[in-house]
């Protein structure tokens, strides 16, 4: 009867292995780089590692180009997007900051870590408070994780998305990309961040 038992559980645990291997969610990373080319739905990107990918453009695509911004732009209910590392005094200090139009409040809501550099995190969130700072200025930022304080020092990059078009994908143009491997084994994505005009998207 245990004997039974214990093979009926092996079983179960057996099938149960399976179905939790069969959902495995797809391969996801993030690129950022230098375009090469767009031949049809085929972007081909020269990556910030040095490799080069190729990433199919899927329907419906959303570009977004960026802007220059300036820290006053940022004010309570602005919602934004910040990259930060921890400085010597304990601060978290942005590294760059994006301002999302009203269309994508809520994109990416919450406190996580990021991989621009070691040890940076990404923020996204609403804009609760503003307080001036001897050298830069403190936000409070409200997300779904709790509230976060940024030190913005003046060299911060700041800058606002613009709604783009798929001719705005041009070699040389600098991109950010959140792509997602098929069971095919390409990487696709229906969303690109570009550069123009000499401003690079945020990474």
């Amino acid at each position: 009867m245990n004997r039974r038992l214990f093979l009926t559980a092996a079983v179960l645990s057996g099938m149960g292995w399976g179905a939790a291997k069969a959902q495995t969610p797809p391969a996801t990373m993030r690129i950022r780089g230098t375009i090469a080319s767009l031949a049809g739905d085929v972007l081909t990107v020269n990556a910030r590692d040095g490799s080069k990918v190729e990433v199919v453009l899927t329907e419906p695509l959303a570009v977004m180009t960026v802007k220059k911004a300036e820290l006053s732009d940022i004010g309570p209910n602005s919602y934004v997007g910040t990259t930060t590392r921890t400085a010597a005094d304990g601060k978290m200090t942005a590294i760059e900051i994006r301002i999302f139009p009203e269309a994508m409040r809520g994109t990416g809501d919450g406190h996580r870590d990021w991989d621009l550099e070691p040890g940076s995190k990404m923020t996204n969130g609403t804009v609760s408070g503003a307080v001036a700072a001897a050298s830069g200025r403190e936000l409070t930022v409200g997300h779904k994780d709790g509230k976060t304080t940024v030190f913005v020092p003046p060299n911060a990059g700041i800058m606002s998305y613009v709604k783009g078009e798929r001719a705005d994908l041009k070699a040389g143009q600098t991109v950010f990309l959140n792509v997602t491997k098929t069971p095919d084994g390409k990487w696709t994505t229906n969303r690109a961040n570009v550069g123009k005009d000499g401003v690079a998207p945020m990474m």
